[in-house]
């Protein structure tokens, strides 16, 4: 069986921040994920996807994205259901999110400091922020060209090649 899901949208209001009552943290919120389609009048619909995030990934959440915000999200789709106060049967259908990715620089959504992307907030297990995956061009980082300024020819054996 497989039950994955991966969305990109913005976040239709503030997240949600709640503690259980032994103090785990959760965090609701609602992505609006464009379709990849137009409609007969030429417009591109959206769904509406909510989303549900537990323990430090929640906290980080709720303290970096904002309405608008651009986020990316990788879970599982999780039914459930309750009983509301007129006696009726809920049926619930939302994305438990396993990671969440800040996909904007802080202030980059509407000029209003909708999200943020670097430094120290890693998401969810072995997520990090962009600033920890971009070292910095004069400690020696993966971005250098390590054949620039050399000018002498490569010394390369045809056993050496992969293709």
């Amino acid at each position: 069986m497989l039950n994955r899901v991966i969305l990109v949208g913005r976040l239709t209001k503030d997240p949600e921040l709640r503690y259980t009552p032994s103090g785990v943290a959760v965090a609701n919120f609602t992505l609006a994920v464009n379709r990849t389609f137009s409609n007969q009048q030429g417009e591109r619909e959206a769904d509406f996807i909510n989303c549900v995030v537990w323990r430090k990934p929640a906290e980080n959440v709720a303290n970096y994205l904002k309405k608008g915000s651009l986020a990316g999200v990788d879970g599982r789709i999780q039914t459930r259901s309750y009983d509301n106060n007129e006696g009726r049967r809920v049926f619930i259908t939302e994305v438990v999110a396993e990671s969440v990715q800040f996909l904007e620089p802080r202030g980059a959504s509407q000029g209003q400091g909708n999200a943020y992307a670097g430094g120290g907030a890693p998401t969810g297990g072995n997520d990090y922020s962009r600033q920890n995956q971009q070292p910095d061009r004069q400690s020696g980082g993966f971005n250098d060209d390590p054949f620039a300024n050399d000018g002498k020819p490569i010394d390369i054996s045809d056993d050496d090649l992969p293709f």
